[in-house]
């Protein structure tokens, strides 16, 4: 599982620094989430296939996280893309796109499939053999959603070698990476332990979008392996955090705390503090496991 941060600061685009979006490399799937203005250069910056981004998830319409969103379905246009683009968001955003590329005469050669979202209770919204996505949902000035990603439990491994001393057939393969025990050559049944290895543990990841802090969606984060969640202000100024429905760094580490998250990742930062170290030192207070989000970093969570 790889994350990809492209931009993490709030309300507006600067010289050093970008509005929200990132990408997510999950179990042969690469979702893009949330859409800043700029989104498409620092695509390209870091070398990220366009191609490969087949689902977008929105978090919510305010400017600094879909502002970006035109503008790359253009550019996937003028690509000569084909294969189909799914966007999750919230209910509105398939008109204001939709009517962007009306008055510029500019639909699409490819299929533009919007989920529009309007529940206040977390959903399955995509599905597949690897990877399920569950929406989080938040509470800012606007309808908005957070999105948690899981992987499913893969295959179990061969262990080659004890499969092949067990003399079992090459056709039973499958039946040994799905789990079951077979007979070997000779009739005997083997045991499925004794000749694979388990599985890798799923990974998940959790985005927390803009939000004013949220005791409830704890048990939808419960153990986690990422966690990112907006701080967009230090205790300096908490006391502008319930009248913008935003978040601290300790109050991201108090909801990391307590759904016993392996790691959070700490973003969404107001351009007022020169510092972001800062950010880590107030969540470590709280929660000890903390990363700083910065524009172009990555993470590797294997």
């Amino acid at each position: 599982m790889k994350l990809t941060i492209l931009g993490c600061y709030s309300a507006t685009p600067r010289t050093l620094g970008n509005t929200t979006a990132q990408v997510l490399e999950i179990n042969n799937h690469m979702f893009l989430i949330d859409c800043g203005e700029g989104t498409q250069v620092q695509l390209r910056r870091h070398k990220v296939k366009f191609n490969r981004i087949k689902h977008i998830f929105i978090s919510h319409l305010h400017g600094d996280h879909f502002f970006g969103l035109a503008g790359l379905i253009s550019t996937f246009r003028l690509l000569t893309r084909e294969a189909d683009l799914h966007i999750y968001g919230p209910k509105g955003i398939k008109e204001v796109i939709t009517l962007q590329m009306k008055l510029a005469d500019s639909w699409t050669n490819y299929k533009l499939c919007f989920h529009e979202l309007s529940s206040k209770e977390s959903q399955l919204i995509f599905e597949d053999d690897n990877v399920e996505v569950y929406t989080i949902p938040l509470e800012h000035r606007i309808y908005t959603n957070g999105y948690l990603f899981k992987e499913k439990k893969g295959d179990r491994k061969l262990n080659i070698d004890a499969v092949e001393e067990a003399n079992i057939d090459t056709a039973y393969y499958r039946k040994l990476k799905q789990g079951f025990d077979v007979k070997n050559e000779d009739g005997v049944l083997i045991k499925n332990e004794a000749v694979t290895f388990p599985p890798k543990k799923p990974k998940s990841y959790a985005f927390c979008s803009d939000t004013v802090y949220k005791e409830d969606i704890v048990p939808i984060l419960k153990n986690v392996d990422v966690l990112y969640h907006e701080s967009t202000f230090l205790e300096a100024h908490a006391h502008l955090a319930p009248k913008t429905k935003h978040s601290t760094a300790k109050e991201a580490a108090s909801i990391a705390k307590q759904a016993n998250a392996g790691t959070l990742i700490l973003g969404h930062y107001s351009s007022r503090y020169p510092d972001l170290e800062v950010f880590r030192t107030e969540a470590k207070t709280v929660f000890e496991n903390v990363k700083l989000a910065e524009d172009g970093k990555y993470f590797n969570f294997n």
